[in-house]
């Protein structure tokens, strides 16, 4: 999971961090493909909607 599938299921950063309890600041300093806790976190919160993906890193490096 990145950070833009992130904002556009909420549709916007600000709406991403209030929905997460966290500030913006905070998610900007993540990086882009999101560590797997949070991307558990997150799949949690949205009920499967948005879903782990923690390999994804792997994926690009080829």
């Amino acid at each position: 999971m990145t950070k833009k599938e992130l904002a556009d299921y909420y549709g916007s950063m600000a709406a991403a961090a209030r929905a997460l309890g966290r500030t913006r600041g905070a998610i900007q300093q993540w990086p882009d493909d999101l560590p797997a806790r949070v991307q558990f976190e997150i799949e949690g919160r949205t009920k499967g909607k948005l879903k782990a993906n923690p390999g994804l890193r792997n994926k690009n490096t080829a």
